[in-house]
């Protein structure tokens, strides 16, 4: 009865792959790829036919051994011919070195399995090592298929699994000194059940080929097929001298051993961790590095040595380093602050418009950073998106996303920015261990080169400030003296009458004068810090308006109000109405009076958004950059002393919000204050 069931196995294998033959010479594509695949199907066939014992072919256990060694080659060749997009002749593939290569493993099974007097042990660990071979052509085909994996999926599936069996089979045999007729009985029934994937495959592949490199992934696998060779073969020897004093394993004994060979194969195929040690390890000691370091240090320091007075031009020269660290031509440096994400630089052709396009993913991946803290690469993410499993949104940053690389950037642990790093014309670099090795260098170096500017910056502005302070003290005397003056000028005034008109127009004139110096003399008194913030909950329609009519009317244009939401902040309101007033006046000032100054008020669930918007001169790109918020810059000569934009975004970083502008020469301008409406 078992060597019936086993005969009507293999007989309807053989009936199925027969047909497919059929179907597959029916098929008008042409390829060489093709005709081998019709040649291992056709061996396939006749290798279930031989497997018959009814017919007689089989006279020794041994020639199921010679069978399988046989077959094994003729799929290897047709691997072989998977490895390339196009062959233009069976010489041009036999002969290719891969080829070759590929082809001493099978051709040695099929010597050692035709000779049996060098012993069966040998002949079961040979064919193990090609079913391990063959292994690993399937995984280097299906991680470099690419966009094809859905195509090459089945034949993948087919092969993967009849080659597992096979390697299950004979490294049992290999551990025990024989083959187990079960294996054999069952593997004619496991042939027809995997047929159907054959099929699919060859309706699914329109171009056989993958063009395979031989990187260090390739020679990562092979160490696992030495290593995993290398656990059989002391198997194998152990086997030989547990018969060779006259022992016998056990079926126990068998069992374990086998359940130790299947765990030491997904162990060493599936394991990624273990993978990734061992290829670390491999490229380490084997391979000569990237990179020329002293050369790369010295460069990068040259770099980071430039000339730089400003801090956007800082910004600019460490995107610089960052890119030419890695030989990329395009990069945005973003800066993080309050929880909002700005962008303080971008160098490249192109790179705005693609920053443009991926902006509104980039809060998903400070979520991601901040929690994983990883160096991101977008091409390793669309290769193996299971370790990015955690970025919010991740199938549409991987087709949308327009940069490779996110670099995070942090300081004293908390997330300072990111670089976003990508390659246009330049060479694209696959992110390995010693890429993220480098450039977790060079972001150290270059971080550390711009949190030292900054607090330059700071120190140089605190020095500014201190300055300042010793300067008001002699301002605010001589204000005094100045109001003494016009109160005096005043009253000596009253005693001339004689030209009314003339007399009107002083007092008037003279009134607007002290108006206005008591207000210079209000907002330097000011300056002093004040230990006590006197938060209260304001009704930010009611300021608005207040700061308009009182405070912004007297020139023209006069700000209007258009849209208006009813909403509270717990703020400082003299502050903030310094600050409104401020923004105000300066696009009051900065617009004639036919033109226009705008007020919007609006909110979203978290945040309350103020727009300012005039139509007036507008400002240049590199004034915003570079000295719009700096301390003590002015455009408006003697009459200003430059910091009150500063004054005004120190206020409102200071309360969790940010001061965004938008400007165009000649066509206007728009600040933008965004306020959280929950204080921290």
């Amino acid at each position: 009865m078992t060597t019936l069931l086993f005969d009507i196995g293999y007989g309807l294998t053989a009936v199925g792959y027969l047909g497919l033959v059929f179907l597959m010479l029916a098929v008008r594509r042409k390829g060489l790829a093709k005709i081998l695949l019709i040649a291992a199907t056709l061996v396939t066939f006749m290798w279930s036919v031989f497997q018959i014992t009814g017919l007689g072919f089989i006279t020794s256990i041994n020639q199921f051994a010679v069978l399988d060694s046989i077959r094994l080659w003729v799929w290897t060749l047709f691997l072989a011919a998977c490895l390339q997009n196009q062959f233009s002749s069976f010489w041009q593939l036999i002969s290719r070195p891969i080829t070759l290569a590929l082809l001493v493993l099978p051709s040695a099974s099929v010597a050692v399995t035709s000779v049996y007097v060098l012993g069966s042990n040998l002949q079961h660990l040979v064919i193990t090592l090609t079913t391990i071979q063959i292994l690993v052509i399937l995984e280097q085909v299906y991680r470099q298929s690419a966009s094809l994996k859905w195509e090459y999926k089945p034949l993948i599936i087919y092969l993967a699994a009849l080659t597992t069996y096979d390697f299950f089979t004979y490294a049992n045999a290999a551990m025990v000194a024989q083959l187990n007729f079960s294996f054999f009985a069952a593997r004619g029934y496991i042939y027809l059940a995997m047929l159907p994937f054959l099929v699919l495959a060859i309706r699914r592949i329109q171009h056989w080929g993958i063009d395979i490199f031989v990187s260090r992934e390739v020679v990562m696998h092979s160490t696992l097929l030495m290593l995993s060779g290398a656990y059989l073969i002391i198997m194998a020897l152990l086997g030989y001298l547990v018969q060779y004093f006259g022992g016998d394993w056990g079926a126990p004994v068998q069992i374990a051993l086998f359940l130790i060979a299947i765990v030491l194969l997904l162990s060493l195929f599936l394991s990624h961790e273990f993978r990734t040690k061992l290829k670390v390890f491999i490229t380490k000691n084997f391979y000569a590095n990237q990179f020329d370091y002293r050369v790369e240090w010295v460069a990068l320091t040259q770099t980071l040595s430039a000339d730089n007075k400003t801090l956007p031009q800082i910004y600019l020269t460490a995107l610089a380093a960052w890119m030419q660290g890695i030989k990329y031509d395009q990069g945005v440096l973003l800066k993080v602050t309050n929880g909002y994400i700005n962008t303080v630089a971008i160098i490249g052709e192109n790179s705005q418009s693609q920053f443009d396009n991926s902006e509104y993913m980039m809060t998903d991946v400070q979520a991601f950073v901040e929690l994983k803290h990883w160096v991101i690469d977008f091409d390793e993410m669309r290769i193996k998106p299971e370790l990015y499993e955690k970025l919010a949104n991740r199938n549409a940053a991987m087709k949308a996303f327009k940069f490779q690389i996110v670099v995070p950037i942090y300081q004293q642990q908390e997330l300072w920015g990111m670089v976003l790093l990508n390659a246009q014309t330049a060479e694209r670099r696959s992110l390995n261990w010693e890429l993220r090795d480098y450039l977790q260098a060079v972001t150290e170096q270059t971080a550390n080169f711009v949190f030292q500017a900054e607090s330059s910056q700071k120190l140089a502005e605190n020095a500014q400030f201190a300055a300042f302070s010793r300067m008001s003290a002699f301002v605010v005397h001589d204000l005094k003296n100045v109001l003494a003056q016009i109160n005096l000028l005043l009253a000596n005034a009253k005693q001339h009458r004689d030209n009314p008109e003339f007399i009107d127009d002083t007092f008037e004139t003279l009134e607007h004068t002290k108006a206005r110096m008591d207000n210079m003399l209000k907002q330097l008194m000011d300056k002093s810090i004040d230990s006590s913030p006197n938060i209260s909950q304001i009704d930010m329609v009611a300021l608005i308006q207040e700061v308009i009519d009182n405070k912004c009317a007297a020139i023209n244009p006069i700000p209007t109000f258009s849209e208006k939401v009813t909403v509270f902040l717990d703020l400082n309101a003299d502050k903030f109405t310094n600050v409104l007033f401020h923004l105000i006046n300066n696009a009051q000032q900065a617009t004639i009076d036919e033109g226009g100054v705008d007020i919007k008020l609006s909110e979203t669930a978290s945040t309350v958004v103020i727009d300012i918007i005039d139509s007036g001169t507008g400002m240049s790109q590199q004034f915003i950059a570079e000295e719009l918020f700096k301390p003590f810059v002015t455009t408006k000569g003697n009459a200003g002393m430059g910091v009150g934009a500063y004054d005004a975004k120190t206020y409102i970083e200071s309360i969790g919000g940010s001061i965004t502008v938008s400007s165009q020469q000649g066509k206007g301008s728009k600040f933008t204050l965004t306020l959280p409406k929950t204080q921290e």
